[in-house]
């Protein structure tokens, strides 16, 4: 049985968020590291939304890194099965968060998306908890290495300082509709 097909059985509701888990994740998170870490800096690399002293999103070539090809195809399973739509497109892109790091309260509903989310690469004890605001409401979410988190675009996100002194870094998730 492959992680995608096991992903079903794991997707947690937790309104209005949903929580999965890669079931490969200890094999495929380092590896997945240090093809970033070796790629960060790559020429073809760009990176975008530069706050608070530094970039919150890193776009990494897909085809330089074969090592996000689990994390894309778990992720692309849970939004079929969330949204119960076979044709979906996809974006995605790396958060990086040394030390210090935080990233500002923002929303994916810029165009027609129809699912947001992040999966966790790295996620050291006190590195910022991902703040999810539905209206009044403050919904927090523990990182955890190998955990995927979905959510309406809509909903404005933030993630805490990371009070940690190690890396975390996330992939994060856009779904739309196929053309």
């Amino acid at each position: 049985m492959s992680a995608t097909e096991t992903a079903d059985a794991r997707l947690r509701v937790v309104a209005p968020l949903y929580l999965g888990r890669l079931e490969a994740a200890d094999a495929v998170n380092p590896a997945l590291l240090t093809r970033y870490l070796a790629l960060r800096d790559h020429p073809s690399t760009r990176r975008t939304h530069a706050f608070a002293g530094r970039f919150e999103n890193t776009y990494v070539d897909r085809h330089l890194m074969p090592e996000l090809r689990p994390v894309t195809e778990a992720a692309l399973h849970y939004a079929q099965t969330l949204l119960r739509r076979d044709r979906l497109r996809f974006g995605c892109w790396f958060n990086e968060m040394g030390p210090g790091d935080r990233t500002t309260l923002h929303s994916h509903d810029d165009d027609d998306e129809l699912l947001s989310g992040v999966y966790y690469v790295t996620a050291p004890p006190q590195c910022g908890r991902l703040e999810v605001h539905d209206g009044p409401v403050r919904l927090y979410v523990e990182p955890e290495a190998g955990r995927f988190v979905f959510f309406d675009p809509a909903l404005p996100h933030a993630v805490e300082p990371n009070r940690s002194t190690a890396l975390r870094l996330s992939i994060a998730f856009n779904f739309g509709p196929a053309d």
